[in-house]
């Protein structure tokens, strides 16, 4: 009967299609509720609206007055205090189900969408043919069905280069509109280009909607002030709630510009990898952010209250606040798949190399793709021969249908003969480099690659902070060891793991070999690391090469890895002088991955010991790796910032792309030129010569007349009275004078030209030609087969070679060898040639100094008082840049040897046959320890080591003699050297003068 149906719910319908609608109308409801936006879940899941604070624990405690000492106190009941933490206890874990929540379904891909009328905008360049384009379709496809379907109106939008709308307008939600939107999602083809400001200009026109979803996968083509601009200006004044997320992304760019896009209109940001590597959420993060608060609450009330309670209350707090107090944030993170589990090791396929390394085998050089290697057996350089038959110098002439005029990597010009086919076939072997290249960054900024670079050493030692800032990142440094193991390890030889806070520790007390077994413990021990103190960064260090390295000068290939978030506790420049000094002579070198992270959640409040932003974290890092002659790989949770293996690629790329503008220019100027000659093609065949014969009646310049014996009298008469003043040039010129004539010469031009006259016939250049018909009548043509060897007026950049070792000599000494003048790299005499003076002379009708005409054209540039014209061209600047880099980096390394060891007290020992003198009074008190470990280091790193015959002298009131004479430097004369200084104690006045005696 119906009365034992119970109350009726609107579900006692006999119809069985009504009952389906009313059951999704339910669900709905309930579905509503749960889809709230984190910030509205915690306007009433907060520590604050749950009254969990500090504050109201307090306001529950009654004030007593202590009976001793007159002091107010607050005392708790046993109940009060236990069930304020179970309450706290019981939030914890609902933070920790809504978490787990949003890393279901389509949550955990795109995030919660938020609004009732939601714009989606889709960016199909990233997609690609195959299971990528199934998956993303597969995620879209949930997407609907999980949130979107629940909403009141859509509108879906695709881009790449071109926006491709579903509908003209935002569409109610209904059976027909999703299967609309299901269709579309399943038709959606990849494309080429990221126009996301063209796919926002449509969109935000959308006056209907109120909620924006980004879905991007690329980098857009846009930089990020045009967006945020634009996207602040369209949102200003409407209730629109933007969603940016990024898919399955590696593209660093793409990640930063969304993020600050989306941080620019206040929405929400969500970042989503299938390999689980990035992760990032707006949501998760706040709720991160008050578990820990909770947290340090429970912390704050074990230290607290344990003193004030006795009996049953004291060991039950301590369950609850144990249980939840030690529970490290990390719990409460999102892990990658299978993150516990045993390592999966591979074998890597190709042998570890750096990029520099890489390219001395597959860089344009070594592939014989150099331009100028690819010109150089059609480039010809302009001659300048003395012809005898007459009897002057003649140029050669360029002949513009064969030869193009081109400049050549050292500043010269040379004539080039431009085969096209060989110049097309260049740049499709250089477009195939490109790619090649492409492939070589892509490959570097996945795995493992993306966070440690390229692993190339043998023996291996990798670093780890895992200091207290980095308790909310714990996850992510494990999974970045989990992958190193996993991808590049296996093929060493050696290797260890050194964790370091405030203390250092190591995971075996040495090397140990790379065997899967080792691999797999190491990892375990990883699992178990907890971030706890700052960044003692140099004991880490000094434990490395001390104990693990300690015989770093008997073997080759060995490398120290630092994975770090932040600055170290010491100083750069006693890390860079302490890593120079243990790596320079042996084959070590340091390499850094700064993991740049962001600053949205507190670690407990505690403030590093040295705080630097990322920017100036980054800077001395750098410094650091350059004196460790390593590599600097900067990486975030956007991507990859900065990599010199990539930066290598990068530049390899440029030349690359120059050498293809230079190709391109000499193809369309040889088209252009081919243009232009068929303007008039009905010219005769026999007018061909037209331009030469025009030449040949050119008339020849007129020798000038010798002058008669007056004029010659005065102009003797004349040179006598001006001797100071510029030689007059007598211009004599006939009625008829043309601009072929020139002028007269001088008195000096005339003897230099009796003077040659006298002079022996000079050599002639040896040459030898070859004359053939040409196709044209019976014109001739000529050859030249042997060039004679140009003399070459400019003074080209040397090459500098500067020695690796460093000599035992005098600084002095040392410059009379490689200073600057010595290795010919002066600028004034590089720079300027003998007649690029500039010079003002004065022009008597004008009365003032006059500039030559074409002055202005040429730059000057005043060095040492004088004002002279460049005559240096922009590459032989780099070059001469390049060289003076070289020389400059070789002084700094003779500065550092200078101020290394005991050099940096006694300076460098020169003498074969030395005394030393060690003032032991009163006075050298505080400073006699350190002078004594000098000594100690003198007499082992300089005396022995370059077997200087040496004595010791001790001077205070009285002198003490080591040995009555000077002895050979031998190891057990050292030891016993060593003893006796290690007796020194300070007393007395001091003697100098008797010492010297």
């Amino acid at each position: 009967t119906v009365s034992h149906l119970g109350t009726d719910n609107g579900l006692l319908v006999t119809h069985i299609n009504r009952t389906k609608d009313l059951l999704r109308v339910q669900m709905k409801k309930i579905q509503s509720k749960k889809v709230q936006t984190t910030e509205e879940w915690l306007r009433n899941y907060s520590l604050e609206s749950l009254q969990l604070t500090l504050e109201h624990l307090v306001n529950e405690g009654n004030i007593i007055l202590n009976s001793r000492n007159g002091v107010e106190e607050i005392e708790f009941t046993e109940e009060t205090v236990t069930d304020f933490e179970s309450r706290l206890s019981k939030v914890i874990e609902l933070y920790q189900q809504r978490i787990q929540w949003l890393l279901q379904d389509s949550r955990k891909v795109f995030g919660l969408i938020k609004g009732t009328k939601v714009g989606l905008v889709v960016d199909v360049s990233h997609m690609s043919y195959g299971p990528r384009l199934l998956d993303f379709q597969k995620d879209l496809l949930c997407l609907i069905d999980e949130q979107l379907c629940y909403k009141k109106q859509l509108y879906c939008l695709s881009f790449s280069t071109e926006i491709s709308p579903l509908w003209e307008s935002p569409k109610n939600i209904n059976v027909h509109v999703l299967h609309e939107a299901r269709q579309w999602i399943q038709q959606l083809e990849p494309g080429q280009g990221c126009n996301l400001l063209k796919a926002l200009k449509h969109v935000l026109t959308m006056k209907e909607l109120n909620s924006l979803v980004l879905i991007v996968g690329s980098c857009p083509d846009q930089s990020l002030e045009i967006l945020s601009d634009y996207a602040q200006q369209c949102v200003l004044g409407r209730k629109l709630q933007t969603h940016a997320v990024t898919y399955d992304c590696s593209n660093p760019g793409s990640l930063a510009v969304l993020k600050n896009l989306a941080e620019a209109v206040r929405g929400h940001y969500h970042c989503y990898s299938s390999k689980g590597e990035n992760f990032d959420s707006s949501d998760v993060h706040l709720l991160l952010q008050e578990s820990q608060k909770a947290k340090d609450l429970l912390k704050s009330i074990k230290q607290t209250f344990q003193r004030r309670i006795r009996g049953s209350l004291i060991s039950r707090i301590a369950d609850v606040s144990t249980e939840f107090a030690n529970t490290a944030p990390s719990n409460f993170l999102p892990k990658p798949p299978k993150h516990e589990g045993p390592l999966v090791i591979q074998t890597p396929c190709v042998l570890a190399k750096t990029s520099a390394d890489w390219l001395k085998t597959n860089g344009l050089k070594a592939k014989k793709l150099n331009l100028y290697q690819v010109l150089a057996p059609n480039a010809f350089s302009p001659v300048e021969e003395f012809v005898p038959i007459l009897k002057k110098t003649v140029s050669s002439t360029l002949h513009e249908k064969a030869m193009m005029q081109f400049e050549w990597y050292d500043g010269t010009v040379k004539n080039i003969h431009v085969d096209l086919p060989v110049l097309y076939n260049y740049q499709k072997l250089l477009a195939k480099m490109v790619r090649i290249y492409e492939k070589r960054i892509d490959w570097l900024s996945v795995a493992s690659r993306r966070i440690w670079g390229s692993v190339c050493e043998r023996r291996v030692v990798i670093l780890v902070d895992i200091s207290v800032t980095n308790s909310m990142y714990i996850i992510r440094i494990q999974h970045s060891l989990r992958l190193l193991l996993e991808e590049q390890m296996s093929n060493k030889d050696y290797f260890n793991i050194i964790a370091f806070g405030s203390d250092v520790v190591p995971w075996q007390l040495e090397l140990v070999p790379c065997q899967p077994e080792n691999l797999q413990n190491a990892w375990r021990w990883v699992l178990s690391l907890q971030c706890k103190g700052s960044r003692n960064f140099m004991s880490a260090l000094r434990r490395a090469v001390e104990v693990d390295f300690k015989d770093k000068d008997k073997h080759k290939s060995q490398g120290l890895y630092l994975l770090t978030t932040g600055i170290p506790d010491q100083e750069t420049h006693t890390i860079s002088a302490y890593v120079a000094e243990v790596c320079r002579g042996f084959d070590l070198q340091l390499h850094v991955c700064l993991f740049s992270v962001t600053e949205d959640v507190d670690s407990n409040g505690i403030i590093p010991a040295r705080y630097a932003n990322p920017t100036e974290t980054a800077t001395a890092f750098k410094e650091i790796v350059q004196a460790a002659n390593g590599r600097f790989h900067w990486f975030g949770e956007a991507g990859i910032f900065e990599s010199n293996d990539i930066t290598v690629i990068l530049s390899e790329m440029e030349k690359a792309n120059n050498y293809s503008q230079k190709c391109t220019f000499l193809v369309e100027a040889l088209k252009q030129r081919s243009v232009n000659q068929s303007v008039n093609p009905f010219i005769p065949e026999g007018d061909s010569n037209v331009l030469t014969k025009k030449e040949k009646r050119r008339p020849q310049k007129l020798q000038s007349p010798k002058p008669t014996a007056l004029s010659l009298a005065r102009m003797y008469i004349n040179h006598g009275a001006e001797r100071n003043a510029s030689v007059r040039v007598l211009a004599w010129r006939p009625t008829s004078a043309k601009p072929e004539i020139p002028p007269a010469q001088t008195i000096k031009e005339w003897s230099q030209t009796e003077n040659k006259r006298k002079h022996k016939p000079r050599k002639q250049l040896e040459f030898s030609v070859s004359a053939f018909y040409t196709d044209k009548g019976r014109n001739v043509g000529t050859v030249y087969r042997k060039y004679p060897k140009i003399m070459c007026i400019r003074k080209l950049v040397p090459s500098v070679t500067l020695p690796k070792k460093e000599e035992i000599c005098s600084s002095k000494e040392w410059l009379t060898k490689y200073s600057i003048k010595k290795l010919k790299l002066e600028l004034p005499r590089l720079m300027f040639g003998p007649g690029c003076t500039h010079q003002k002379k004065t022009v008597e009708s004008l009365h003032k100094k006059v500039s030559a005409k074409y002055c202005t054209i040429f730059p000057s540039v005043e060095i040492n008082g004088v004002v002279k014209h460049l005559q240096f061209q922009s590459k032989e600047l780099e070059i001469y840049t390049e060289q003076l880099e070289k020389v400059l980096h070789r002084y700094i390394q003779r500065i550092q040897w200078l101020l290394s060891g005991s050099r940096r007290l006694f300076g460098t020992i020169l003498e074969a046959n030395v005394c030393v003198l060690i003032d032991t009074s009163g006075s050298m008190d505080p400073y006699l320890p350190r002078v004594t470990k000098e000594l100690t280091s003198l007499i082992w790193e300089q005396l022995r080591k370059n077997e200087v015959r040496f004595n010791l002298l001790r001077f205070a009131e009285n002198t003490e003699i080591w040995k009555e004479c000077l002895v050979e430097a031998t190891d057990e004369t050292c030891h016993d050297a060593v003893q006796w200084v290690s007796k020194f104690h300070a007393h007395g006045n001091t003697c100098i003068l008797m010492a010297l005696q």
